[in-house]
C-alpha cells in the first residue's frame, strides 16, 4: 500500500512507498546502479542508521513505466549546525524548548552522503527532475514539511535542477568534499609535486612514527569479527567533529561489508596487536571514496596516525590502479597542504509556507555552512563552491 498517491504529475503519476513496498519492484535495483553507493547502500542506511523517517518517491511516465525512484527522509534539523559561535547560546535555551530553531525537514537525497537524482535509464535527468519538483510540492504539503531540503547534490546536477532555482528553490553551497587525482606512479612521486615545507613536515612526521612500535596494515571488505574494536574509535573522532548529521552504528559497518563486499574496504592499522585506526573506503570504477575515519587518541597524534592512514590508502591506491581519491567533507587545513581540490556539494532550500519563502533566501546566505569556515577559501577552486 502506497504512503501517499499515486498523484499526477507532468507526464505521469507519483507514489510514496515504504521500502518493504519498494522491494517488489524491479526498477529498483537500476535506480542508482551507476554510483558507488546503489540500491543496497540505501537500504542499509534505513535499516541501520536510526534519527530518520525514510521515503521513496515513485515516478512513472503516463505508460507506466518506472523512470525515477528518489529516496527521501524526514528529519528534525538543526538550523545552526553550522555555526559554532552560536552552538552555546542555542543549546542553553533549548534546554526548556528542546524544538527551538529546528524545522521538520522532507530532505531529498542519502542520510550517509552525497545526493543523486534516481533516474533508472541514462538520459531521463531531465524528465525525473520535472517530475520530482511537481511530486515534492504537494507531498511536502502532506506531511507537514515546513522545508524541502536536496541534501549535497554534485555541482553536476545544477544544470539539471535549474528548474528548481528557478521556482523559488535557493541553492547554496554544503561543506565539500576533496579531490585529488591519482596520476603518479608511487606516493614518493605524488611527494614531489608538494611545497618543500609540506614534504618536509611530512617526511618528520613518519620518522618520528617510525621510533614506536611498528604499525602493521590490514585490508579486509567484512569488518564484522572486529567491529566492538574499531566503533568506539569512530566515536572518538565523532566526538571531535563540530558539524553532525548521521551517527552510524555497529550494524552499519557489518553490512556495507556483508552487501557490498566488492566495494567496500576497510584498512586496519594495528600496534602490538591493537587495532588503533581504520579507515572506511568504497571503491568504484578507479576511484576510493575515504568516507570515515576512526582513531586511537591515546597514541593518534603521537603517531600521526591521520597522515600515516593517508599514505598508505594512497599507496594501496596506486598499487590496485586507482586513479581518483576522494574523501568526505570536514577537516580542510590537511586536505589543503596535501594538494586536494575541493569537489562543490550543492543544498537546494525551499520554504512550503509562501510567507516565510519570501524572507528565507536571505537568511539562508547566512547560516550556509561553508561561510564559517576560513580554510576553505585558500583552496584554489574555492569559487566553485558557489558556481
Amino acid at each position: 500500500m502506497s504512503i501517499c498517491g499515486p498523484f499526477p504529475i507532468p507526464g505521469g503519476s507519483a507514489r510514496v512507498l515504504s521500502l518493504a513496498e519498494l522491494r517488489k519492484i524491479p526498477a529498483w535495483t537500476e535506480a542508482f546502479r551507476r554510483q558507488v553507493k546503489d540500491h543496497r547502500f540505501y537500504e542499509i542506511v534505513e535499516e541501520t542508521i536510526a534519527g530518520f523517517e525514510h521515503h521513496y518517491v515513485i515516478l512513472e511516465d503516463a505508460a507506466g513505466t518506472v523512470r525515477g525512484i528518489q529516496p527521501i527522509f524526514f528529519v528534525q534539523q538543526n538550523l545552526v549546525e553550522g555555526i559554532p559561535a552560536l552552538r552555546t547560546a542555542v543549546d542553553f535555551v533549548r534546554r526548556r524548548f528542546p524544538r527551538f530553531l529546528t524545522m521538520r525537514v522532507l530532505m531529498v537525497g542519502c542520510a550517509a552522503g552525497e545526493g543523486h537524482l534516481g533516474v533508472c535509464q541514462p538520459g531521463d535527468e531531465e524528465w525525473v527532475a520535472i517530475a520530482l519538483y511537481a511530486a515534492l510540492e504537494i507531498y511536502a504539503r502532506q506531511s507537514k514539511a515546513t522545508l524541502i531540503v536536496f541534501k549535497d547534490f554534485s555541482a553536476r546536477y545544477r544544470e539539471t535542477l535549474e528548474r528548481f532555482t528557478a521556482n523559488r528553490y535557493t541553492r547554496i553551497p554544503s561543506m565539500p568534499m576533496t579531490r585529488l587525482a591519482l596520476t603518479h606512479q608511487s606516493f614518493d612521486a605524488y611527494l614531489q609535486t608538494l611545497g618543500k615545507a609540506t614534504r618536509k613536515n611530512l617526511r618528520r612526521k613518519f620518522r618520528k612514527a617510525e621510533t614506536a612500535p611498528p604499525l602493521t596494515l590490514e585490508v579486509v571488505s567484512d569488518v564484522s569479527p572486529w567491529v566492538d574494536e574499531i566503533y568506539p574509535l569512530y566515536l572518538q573522532v565523532q566526538a571531535r567533529s563540530p558539524m553532525k548529521f548521521e551517527m552510524l552504528t555497529k550494524d552499519y559497518f557489518r553490512a556495507l561489508g556483508q552487501r557490498l563486499p566488492e566495494r567496500t574496504r576497510f584498512f586496519l592499522w594495528r600496534q602490538e596487536g591493537r587495532i588503533v585506526a581504520f579507515s572506511l573506503c568504497l571503491v568504484h570504477n578507479g576511484t576510493i571514496y575515504d568516507d570515515y575515519l576512526g582513531l586511537d587518541y591515546r597514541v593518534a597524534l603521537d603517531l600521526h596516525l591521520y597522515f600515516q592512514s593517508f599514505r598508505d590508502i594512497l599507496q594501496w591506491s596506486f598499487a590496485h590502479g586507482i586513479e581518483n581519491y576522494h574523501s568526505s567533507p570536514l577537516n580542510y587545513e590537511p586536505k589543503l597542504r596535501l594538494g586536494c581540490s575541493l569537489l562543490p556539494l550543492d543544498l537546494y532550500v525551499h520554504a512550503t509556507s509562501k510567507l516565510l519563502n519570501l524572507f528565507f533566501p536571505p537568511v539562508l546566505q547566512l547560516l550556509e555552512p561553508t561561510r564559517h569556515d576560513r580554510i576553505l577559501c585558500q583552496f584554489a577552486n574555492h569559487r566553485d563552491l558557489h558556481g
